[in-house]
C-alpha cells in the first residue's frame, strides 16, 4: 500500500491536505480515486489508514481512519559525514534514513572540497527513502557546519564512532554499549593530522576500522552503520 509523510496532525476523521506535489503523485502516477486507501505519517501520530475522500483541482484531501501503528522510533544514531560530491551526498542520506539513522549532520573538515548542498533536496530524499522502508519518522539533514564546531559542542554522554582510515579497532569489540551514538565519515582526502589527534584524544570516541581497504565516503558510510545496526542497534530486536 502507498505510504505518504504529511505533515498536519493524525486523529480519527481529521482532514489531511498533502502538497500538490504529492496530490499529483497520488492521482496522476499512482492513480488513486475516491475512496481509495493509503497510509499516512508524520512522525508523531503513528501510521493511519486514510481514504481519498475529494480531488480538487489543487489538490486532493484524505481522511484519517484509524490508526494501524502507535508512534515508534528507531535507534538514537546521528551520522555526521563531511560534505563530498552531489551526488554521493544524496546517496549517503538516502542509505541513512533506510538504516535508521535519526539524524545526518553535514560537516566541513580541513580538506572538504565543499559543493553546493541543498537542503530541500536531501530533505525530499530523506522523506522519500521513510515512506520506502516502513519507518514512522524521518531524519533530519542539517546545514553544513565545521568540524571544530561540532566537536566544541558536544555531549559528551553521545558516543562517536570515529572511522580512521589509519587504522582503529574492529567495530564489534569497539561498540559494545547500547545508547546514544554518533557516528563520523571524513572527506575523500582524509582527516588532516590536527584534526585525527583531537577525534583520537577526546574521551568519547572510539576509533574503528572499516577494513583494509579505503572506501569512498558513501560506501564508509553504508558499512559503519551497517556495522553499528549489527552490533547494538535494533537489528538486534
Amino acid at each position: 500500500m502507498i505510504r505518504l509523510h504529511v505533515t498536519p496532525d493524525l486523529s480519527a476523521s481529521a482532514a489531511v491536505a498533502p502538497t500538490l506535489d504529492q496530490s499529483r503523485y497520488l492521482t496522476q502516477v499512482m492513480r488513486l480515486k475516491l475512496g481509495d486507501d493509503l497510509l499516512v505519517f508524520n512522525g508523531r501520530d503513528g501510521e493511519w489508514r486514510a481514504t481519498l475522500v475529494e480531488i480538487l483541482k489543487k489538490g486532493v484531501i484524505l481522511r484519517a481512519e484509524d490508526r494501524v501503528r502507535p508512534q515508534a522510533y528507531g535507534p538514537d544514531l546521528e551520522l555526521i559525514v563531511a560534505v563530498v560530491k552531489k551526488s554521493r551526498v544524496e546517496t549517503i542520506v538516502e542509505k541513512a534514513a533506510e538504516l535508521g539513522a535519526a539524524r545526518v549532520r553535514l560537516t566541513i573538515t580541513q580538506r572538504t572540497n565543499v559543493d553546493h548542498v541543498r537542503l530541500d533536496r536531501l530533505d525530499a530524499i530523506a522523506i522519500e527513502a521513510a515512506e520506502q522502508t516502513g519507518r514512522l519518522d524521518v531524519p533530519t539533514v542539517d546545514d553544513p557546519q565545521k568540524l571544530g564546531a561540532i566537536l566544541d559542542g558536544w555531549d559528551p554522554s553521545r558516543r562517536l564512532m570515529f572511522c580512521d582510515e589509519t587504522g582503529g579497532a574492529p567495530v564489534a569489540s569497539a561498540v559494545t554499549e547500547p545508547g546514544p551514538w554518533a557516528i563520523l565519515i571524513g572527506p575523500e582526502g582524509g582527516f588532516s593530522p590536527e584534526e585525527r589527534d583531537r577525534l583520537r584524544a577526546l574521551p568519547f570516541t572510539k576509533a574503528v576500522s572499516l577494513g583494509p581497504r579505503i572506501l569512498r565516503a558513501d560506501t564508509a558510510a553504508i558499512a559503519a552503520m551497517t556495522l553499528w545496526q549489527a552490533a547494538v542497534g535494533d537489528w538486534e530486536r
